[in-house]
């Protein structure tokens, strides 16, 4: 497994961004669709030897596009937008594209959604992107539990979890547990701290989150053979989020040294 931040903490140009990275020692990157789309920030993060890790799909979506949508239009046009977003992660060499689902929890619209997941799943399969689905409070799908019951009874191979330690903690969900029960449908991992209640994505321990509970999600990561990412993902708001960032990346890598490729 490897360590890759959300750019999106840091609210400078994207040269200023990309370069902000490098100095915090970050190799890998989340990004947002409208970033990196010009010539001049890709070659600013290839002199860097930056690397996108993964895009969250969920932004940029056209006005009334919806994957759950009760209109085909609708449906048709946020899988154009995936589509989109994941040519973009295969041509920025990324692997996992995620989405953050609707509002709607009836039957009709998670069964919309499912649908429209498991056609997303296929088409991404054939470029070697993986989709994942985060759990997120407020959401038809609040908890890790009921994302990862949702995603088994799709069944397809190309499709899992994105777990974010700082929304179990907001389900009050074990970490290590969510990690050991998705096994292989564990796409992705967010790290980023809160209070419990809010979504606030504070700097790691600066919450509820321990070095304890840390230490054995990543024994936890181990155990299912994970690969993948581990991102940081901190708010933009935080008093001095470089600093945060700075300081957060050092846990993790306190926490997880035995573990993580760099």
């Amino acid at each position: 497994m490897y360590l890759s931040c959300c750019v999106w903490a840091l609210t400078a140009s994207e040269e200023s961004v990309l370069s902000d990275m490098n100095a915090l020692g970050f190799r890998w990157i989340d990004i947002r669709p409208e970033f990196l789309t010009s010539s001049a920030a890709q070659a600013v993060a290839e002199s860097h030897s930056l690397q996108v890790s993964s895009v969250a799909a969920s932004y940029g979506l056209p006005e009334g596009a919806s994957l759950d949508s009760p209109d085909d239009r609708s449906r048709k046009e946020a899988l154009s937008h995936l589509h989109r977003i994941v040519n973009q992660c295969k041509e920025l060499g990324g692997s996992t594209v995620y989405l953050v689902p609707g509002a709607d929890g009836s039957q009709a619209a998670l069964s919309r959604y499912a649908e429209s997941l498991a056609t997303a799943a296929e088409g991404a399969a054939a470029l070697g992107i993986t989709i994942g689905v985060e759990h997120f409070p407020g959401t038809a799908l609040p908890t890790a539990a009921a994302t990862l019951e949702f995603i088994e009874a799709i069944d397809h191979p190309n499709l899992g979890l994105l777990f974010d330690i700082g929304h179990v903690q907001i389900s009050d969900e074990d970490p290590a547990g969510v990690v050991r029960r998705a096994g292989k449908r564990l796409a992705y991992v967010h790290l980023d701290d809160n209070d419990g209640e809010g979504d606030l994505h504070w700097a790691l321990l600066d919450g509820i989150l321990t070095v304890e509970t840390l230490c054995d999600m990543f024994l936890a990561l181990k155990e299912i053979d994970y690969t993948g990412a581990i991102s940081l993902e901190l708010s933009p708001q935080l008093e001095d989020p470089f600093q945060a960032l700075q300081r957060s990346r050092q846990i993790v890598l306190e926490c997880g040294s035995d573990y993580l490729s760099l």
